[in-house]
């Protein structure tokens, strides 16, 4: 049911009062399109986040720059939420899965994921990041009961993960073997891990929760302990910093506010399975050599490359066109 807006009206009830008319106008409420739409949103989203690090840690630390994006984005969602006693009622009421997501998905993962994207080429972290559909789909088995890899998702992961792995091969050449490259390939493991575990966590204990208060809350949260680790271990960055910095900076937290909010509205919804939701994380290595092309100078589309995206889209398209029409991430109910 839409919001009365005979009521008290708080800035959240406009956010939420649009999202409700728009799945209401121009799809129904959890169907097919809703999801796929919106998880294709947060993607395509998560696809720009790469050109935005590389721009911002030329002039920043990992941990005091992640440290403020996530300090920004926290207080972005802010005002969307709820009224202030009902955000500081649910923060308490779900205190452990706050608690979890913050350490999973923003500190643990983020961490592994700036350090251990340090430690191995290019080409490689890109494909190991790139397994997370797999990572998660093999942590949604073993935490949740109705999440089981079926052959059909296994096929589409495998082909997925083919095309992650062409995409970077087009780009830059692999190479690995030495002890250190080794452990950055598993620290970008355990992130992958982390972030599955968190997004089952979510999934499975936070109904009743308000998708932004969790975002909000954790991604500020998170924010506030990176800033402050990196102070002792980092230093401060040189001021004033360039034009470059402050627009990387604004782009990905306005970017984590919207797209982390999305997802979590989208792993808490009846029947969503959390396996089949991450395979349409399969697009952002492929919107970010696209966008790579685009604002890059000495990149530029090759076969290897083009071939890899094709076999992506075409796997999730398959994937999605099953004798049910039920779609990725979505359970069908009885009515």
């Amino acid at each position: 049911m839409l919001l009365s807006v005979t009521n008290s009206i708080y800035p959240a009830d406009f956010f939420n009062l649009f999202f409700q008319i728009f799945e209401v106008k121009f799809f129904s409420l959890h169907s097919k399109g809703n999801t796929i739409f919106w998880a294709v949103i947060a993607c395509l989203l998560w696809s720009t986040a790469y050109a935005g690090i590389k721009i911002g840690l030329q002039y920043d630390s990992p941990f005091h720059f992640a440290g403020l994006r996530f300090i920004i984005s926290g207080l972005l969602i802010l005002p969307f939420t709820v009224k202030p006693s009902m955000y500081i009622k649910m923060v308490k009421e779900y205190w452990k899965v706050v608690l979890a997501v913050t350490f999973l998905q923003t500190l643990l993962n983020y961490s592994l994921f700036y350090h251990g994207l340090d430690l191995v080429p290019g080409a490689l972290g890109a494909v190991v990041v790139g397994s997370q559909p797999l990572v998660t789909a093999i942590v949604a088995s073993l935490m949740h009961s109705e999440d089981k890899l079926t052959r059909k998702k296994i096929v589409t992961i495998v082909c997925g993960l083919s095309g992650v792995i062409l995409i970077s091969a087009g780009r830059q050449a692999f190479h690995f073997g030495t002890s250190i490259e080794l452990v950055g390939i598993a620290m970008l493991l355990v992130a992958n891990a982390a972030l599955s575990v968190s997004n089952v966590i979510v999934s499975l204990k936070s109904k009743g929760l308000n998708p932004m208060v969790l975002s909000s809350s954790s991604l500020f949260t998170g924010g506030v302990i990176l800033y402050l680790v990196s102070i002792p271990t980092e230093g401060v960055p040189d001021y004033p910093l360039p034009v470059d910095y402050w627009l990387s900076l604004a782009w990905l937290s306005v970017m984590a506010a919207i797209a982390f909010s999305i997802w979590f509205r989208l792993l808490q919804r009846p029947g969503v399975k959390v396996s089949e939701l991450n395979l349409w994380k399969f697009i952002i290595p492929v919107m970010g050599a696209i966008l790579s092309w685009i604002i890059v100078p000495d990149e530029y589309p090759e076969w290897i490359t083009v071939s890899g995206m094709f076999i992506i889209i075409l796997s999730l398209i398959l994937f999605n066109t099953n004798n049910n029409k039920t779609p990725a991430g979505v359970v069908k109910h009885e009515q």
